[in-house]
């Protein structure tokens, strides 16, 4: 077995915070003293990437993702533990190991601001050594994937944020690393802005083997790009594996819905359905929540379509960001019940972002 493209053991984080009273009174007492405390951003996370694989690191504002992918970029050095990143320890050997990876912020351009976008490829050529004829053509694939070729010539400055996104992510793979971080890339992209960088990272992924670390709170991206899901929160691994085996982890749940030919008699707001109630949704529909731990759905379904009228039928699972606000809920509750510090509650399903941001 090859040896994995990350390998992160027992990392940890940690910082010094000043706690300052409040008011007039604690402001000037903090100038002359002030009480510290330890924040524990990365608490013993571990895991591993294999080559070429696209994974999804997810959790909440705070959960420690930032500190991790500036720990694994070598931007900072961890409390303790272990990280290897294709045989390079990123915050010690930072100038060679940048070479080997690329790195992609969705608010941030690597991109010179008010140079032809063509002047800034040319500069980061140099930076990485890229040999005139792979310089081109890797220009031509990204011309051929992204649609650069046309905007070569425009100041960054004058392009729009799906246009410009397209071009950080032509210059973060210029040099071809193995491995390629990416921090919110389709932030405020319309919905074809967003297609076509999920398209192109998919491409990516599948002619080079690009090894793929992806952090967002738009699990749209995640569902597109990505089978395996790594999700923290507080600085500690909840889950890591399938993105499908979140919902049979935390929320198990199947919903049968199923519109009849003509309402019930006494139109009732439950129907019994074998040893299953079902409970009226609309004028002649209804619907039962399975627990699929203890129940197949495919049992549901028979006895629904055996015993009743059915004139439309559907089964649906909860979508992944209801899922995920819940396992945030109930850790935020754990974290209460031990007596942990009060800390900003955990987001409601709303804020976790699906669908079309306009920048």
């Amino acid at each position: 077995m090859s040896a994995p493209a990350v390998r992160v053991r027992d990392l940890v984080k940690t910082f010094e915070v000043a706690r300052k009273e409040p008011g007039l009174a604690g402001a000037l007492k903090g100038l002359f003293s002030s009480r510290k405390t330890t924040l524990t951003a990365v608490d013993r996370i571990s895991f591993d990437l294999a080559r070429g694989e696209m994974v999804g690191y997810i959790g909440p504002n705070g959960a420690g993702k930032s500190t991790t992918i500036k720990i694994l970029t070598g931007i900072l050095t961890p409390t303790s533990g272990e990280v290897d990143c294709g045989g390079f320890v990123p915050w010690r050997d930072r100038r060679a190991y940048t070479k080997s990876i690329g790195v992609v912020f969705g608010q941030r351009t690597q991109l010179w601001w008010d140079i032809a976008v063509v002047e800034s490829f040319q500069l980061l050529k140099e930076i990485y050594g890229v040999a005139e004829a792979d310089y081109r053509r890797r220009m031509a694939v990204f011309d051929d994937l992204l649609d650069v070729g046309r905007l070569l010539a425009q100041p960054v400055r004058k392009l729009s944020l799906g246009e410009r996104m397209r071009c950080d992510l032509a210059a973060s793979l210029l040099h071809e690393p193995p491995l390629l971080f990416l921090d919110e890339p389709t932030i405020g992209l319309d919905v074809v802005a967003k297609a076509n960088v999920r398209a192109f990272l998919k491409e990516v992924n599948r002619r080079l083997g690009t090894t793929v670390i992806l952090t967002t709170h738009d699990l749209d991206d995640i569902e597109e790009l990505c089978e395996r899901v790594v999700l923290i929160d507080r600085g500690q691994v909840l889950y890591d594996g399938p993105l499908a085996g979140l919902r049979d982890r935390h929320l198990p749940q199947a919903r049968i819905r199923f519109d009849l030919k003509e309402p019930p008699s006494g139109d009732p707001a439950t129907l019994a359905v074998g040893r299953w109630a079902a409970a009226r949704v609309a004028a002649s529909r209804y619907e039962i929540v399975v627990d699929k731990r203890e129940t197949l759905p495919a049992e549901v379904l028979r006895e629904v379509v055996n015993r009743l009228p059915v004139l439309d039928l559907s089964v649906s699972e909860p979508d992944i960001e209801e899922v995920v606000a819940r396992i945030y809920r109930e850790n935020a509750a754990l974290h209460r019940a031990e007596g942990g510090a009060d800390e900003p509650p955990a987001p409601r399903p709303e804020t976790i972002r699906r669908g079309v941001r306009r920048g």
